[in-house]
């Protein structure tokens, strides 16, 4: 990893409750180098999320620094582009018009641009289309290219493609990656799946919970494409699993008073 482009130092996030007070994130401590992928992996309740939302910006009540090319992060920016695993399109607005949001197609450099973005994200004939007569992955490759448009400094996924049949994720995958490669832009993915995690990044974070902290960082030294039925993958993918499970070995101590 080179200069770091996001910085998170001593990150503490905790919730008021009527129950009291919750630990959300305990001493989140993280550095991502620019152009790096990574995902973010743990069980339900473990911060994930609440990390992206504050990488964001939407979410500013919390103790610790995040910085961003050595900039406090200070609400939301065009600099940290946000996918959720709803695509939340307009839905009377077409592919295109989408994609560009507040901009005007009528300016050249915006209509030239939202028309790269279409064929990176492999729409290309589907312009004019609307939200109705698209498939969840095609809506969700038009949320990933409204994102794209301003040329964000990191990209924020929040399992994108949680509600997507597994063809379908499995394409998504190999199209984000496309993305990526092409781009080069900063990724931080949350996901619940494991394959995907070891498939998509350079480093996997294995997040553990009550509160969430970071158990562990794997880096995923294994060209791309990646083969998910090699050896090498699995052995990988493995050396992910052993962590997750110290994580969910832990879950059951805390659930059991150990």
């Amino acid at each position: 990893m080179g200069v770091p482009i996001l910085q998170i130092a001593g990150l503490n996030k905790t919730f008021i409750t009527p129950q009291g007070q919750v630990k959300a994130l305990h001493h989140i401590q993280l550095e991502v180098g620019q152009g790096e992928f990574i995902t973010i992996i743990g069980p339900s309740g473990c911060g994930k999320s609440t990390l992206l939302k504050i990488i964001a910006g939407l979410d500013d009540d919390y103790e610790g620094q995040v910085l961003l090319n050595g900039t406090p992060v200070k609400g939301p920016s065009i600099e940290r582009g946000v996918i959720f695993q709803e695509p939340r399109l307009f839905p009377w607005l077409s592919v295109e018009k989408n994609i560009a949001g507040n901009l005007s197609l009528k300016k050249p450099e915006i209509r030239s641009r939202v028309e790269e973005l279409i064929e990176l994200v492999r729409l290309k004939g589907f312009a004019k289309s609307y939200p109705r007569e698209l498939s969840g992955g095609m809506a969700q490759r038009v949320a990933i290219a409204r994102a794209l448009l301003r040329n964000p400094k990191v990209l924020l996924l929040d399992e994108p493609f949680g509600a997507l049949d597994a063809f379908t994720r499995s394409h998504m995958q190999e199209v984000l990656l496309d993305i990526w490669q092409s781009n080069k832009t900063t990724m931080l993915f949350v996901t619940h799946d494991l394959d995907e995690a070891v498939f998509l990044a350079e480093r996997v974070v294995v997040m553990n919970a009550r509160p969430g902290q970071i158990q562990s960082i794997q880096h995923i030294e294994l060209a791309h494409p990646r083969r998910k039925a090699s050896n090498a993958f699995q052995q990988l993918r493995h050396k992910v699993l052993s962590e997750f499970e110290k994580v969910e070995e832990l879950e059951l101590a805390d659930s059991a008073g150990i």
